[in-house]
């Protein structure tokens, strides 16, 4: 079996944050999903659970971290193409997300990033396949 990961994010709305992906084009797996949780698709063996900060707050003893002041993690997330990298960003921001920083473009790296609607940072990536298969290049 590959292995899996699970990203936990905390959010205010989940309503918002469901339609905030489902606008990037990605699903909701039911059997995951309640009035708490959502689990978001983003592959085979990528999924991210969303949770209402209270949920969330049942997984740790920790403060959640305030992620329109405070960056927690960046998110990044790699697309077959440049085309793909402004696709997703673009449709990020249309469906209410925020930049986040500025485009980064090493000629063989790509790169977008954006703001979820609760502030956590994400970033659509690409890398020149022949730059992966002959290894890394100075940027």
């Amino acid at each position: 079996m590959p292995q899996m990961i699970f990203v936990n994010l905390p959010v205010k709305d989940l309503e918002t944050s469901k339609n905030f992906f489902g606008k990037l084009g990605f699903s909701s797996n039911p059997q995951f999903t309640d009035d708490n949780t959502a689990c978001v698709v983003l592959s085979e063996t990528i999924f991210v659970m969303l949770l209402t900060e209270p949920r969330f707050k049942q997984f740790t003893k920790k403060e959640i971290a305030d992620s329109s002041t405070h960056t927690e993690a960046i998110l990044a997330l790699a697309v077959e193409s440049r085309q793909k990298v402004d696709e997703m960003a673009d449709a990020a921001l249309a469906a209410g997300g925020s930049p986040a920083n500025d485009p980064m473009d090493f000629g063989h790296m790509y790169g977008r990033s954006f703001q979820d609607p609760d502030g956590h940072i994400w970033e659509a990536t690409w890398m020149d396949p022949a730059v992966i298969e002959g290894g890394a290049q100075d940027s």
